[in-house]
């Protein structure tokens, strides 16, 4: 079992099969997962939408497009993200649903899909700085809340669980933002 290549079909839950086997890096095991996308307002820091899918290569992309689509309409807004969402699609299309992609250039390798006339506004800055603070929230649903190993299975259940979890977080950045002093 060690060292064999692991595949979708090997790896299979009669319990969950919903679930999807993903590692996050070459340092990582596999394991049968779900992953979690947010959807953060960068003033208060507070979850706007999420959305539960499989685990794929693609999975954040595609579920960034779908947030912001049913985002989208209401008023200009400004996308942050980090590398993994510097493709040419995904820019494009959160450029056709007129959102601003501040999207952390990846430039290793390949050329960059986020153009100089993004990068050169202060709103560009501050979002990358901003948007490393979903971290935070994920680290809160992993140690304050119950997502470090669910204890549910199937979509629906993990879906529930991890709003109530966000939910929570919500309550708890409304509780110390009204504390602080403006």
């Amino acid at each position: 079992m060690r060292g064999d290549r692991r595949q979708q079909e090997s790896m299979f839950s009669y319990v969950s099969p919903e679930a999807r086997s993903y590692r996050k890096g070459n340092a990582h095991p596999a394991i049968l997962c779900y992953q979690s996308h947010l959807l953060m307002e960068n003033r208060n820091g507070l979850i706007v939408d999420h959305e539960l899918t499989q685990a794929s290569g693609t999975a954040e992309r595609d579920a960034a497009a779908a947030m912001v689509s049913r985002l989208a309409g209401r008023h200009r807004v400004g996308v942050g993200a980090d590398k993994g969402y510097d493709t040419a699609e995904l820019v494009a299309h959160l450029r056709c649903l007129e959102a601003i992609p501040h999207v952390a250039q990846n430039t290793r390798n390949r050329r960059s899909a986020i153009y100089r006339r993004t990068t050169r506004h202060p709103g560009y800055t501050v979002s990358q700085r901003v948007r490393k603070r979903i971290e935070e929230i994920f680290g809160w649903g992993t140690m304050v809340g119950p997502l470090r190993q669910v204890k549910l299975r199937g979509v629906k259940k993990v879906i529930h669980l991890c709003l109530l979890t966000y939910a929570a977080h919500n309550l708890v950045r409304m509780r110390n933002l009204a504390g602080a002093v403006p």
